[in-house]
């Protein structure tokens, strides 16, 4: 049984937040009362796009870590199921070649 989640919310705004906890029933119900993240208190309301169960809490607050980090792009590959453009997205740009 999972005792870790990572999700993402999409806010009214359409902007995302990115979190973890224990309780993912108890943790949404936070963020719709407000009682949540401030980011997500001011952008209600929300809506639960995508999560990631974990063995344990501190996998899920690593997994929110990385994920919290990513552009907008990368985090609407990973909603969308499109785990095949992730690593193309993961390349900065300084690292290219010049064209």
């Amino acid at each position: 049984m999972p005792t870790g989640y990572m999700y993402i919310l999409e806010c009214a705004d359409d902007t995302y937040y990115t979190g973890s906890t224990n309780d993912l029933e108890r943790r949404l119900l936070q963020h719709q009362n407000g009682e949540g993240a401030n980011h997500t208190a001011k952008r209600l309301p929300v809506e639960l796009v995508y999560y990631e169960e974990f063995q344990r809490i501190d996998q899920a607050f690593y997994r929110e870590k990385q994920v919290q980090g990513w552009n907008r792009i990368k985090k609407e590959a990973l909603i969308n199921s499109k785990p095949e453009v992730l690593p193309g997205l993961s390349v900065a740009h300084r690292d290219l070649p010049d064209k």
